[in-house]
């Protein structure tokens, strides 16, 4: 009995880490949804990487990219967080985002650590189950 508690204690140290790491991830990527639906473009930009500010330059080019091309994440409906993984060093968090419409929407979020915490580094619209090609 005592071996299995030490065990569970083991298995649960490891889990914690990449759960509160998860956490974090998630934590940026609602308070930025929360942003997009207040249309605080410039609090949703302080989510982006530096990358993409370098792109976009301004809160008001990123919003209007985002209202044109990703009109899902600006006005999600529902979010539910799927898997967290590691491709290649790069951490990518899986997002199903379901629309005013009722349609579903996989999106696939690039995460970097920068010294100001978690930010955005890019946003991949992917195929949804289900949808023909």
């Amino acid at each position: 009995m005592r071996r299995f508690f030490l065990i569970f204690a083991l298995l649960l140290g490891l889990a914690l880490p990449g759960h509160a790491q998860q956490q974090a991830i998630t934590d940026v990527i609602d308070e930025q949804l929360q942003a997009f639906k207040a249309d605080d473009f410039d609090r949703a930009f302080t989510f982006a990487s530096p990358t993409i500010k370098d792109i976009f330059r301004t809160p008001e080019n990123f919003g209007a990219m985002v209202r044109r091309g990703y009109p899902m994440v600006w006005r999600p409906a529902e979010v539910r967080y799927l898997q967290l993984r590691d491709e290649a060093g790069s951490l990518w968090q899986r997002v199903q985002i379901t629309d005013a419409q009722g349609r579903v929407h996989l999106l696939d979020y690039q995460m970097i650590e920068t010294e100001n915490g978690w930010q955005i580094n890019g946003v991949q619209l992917l195929k949804a189950p289900g949808t023909a090609a």
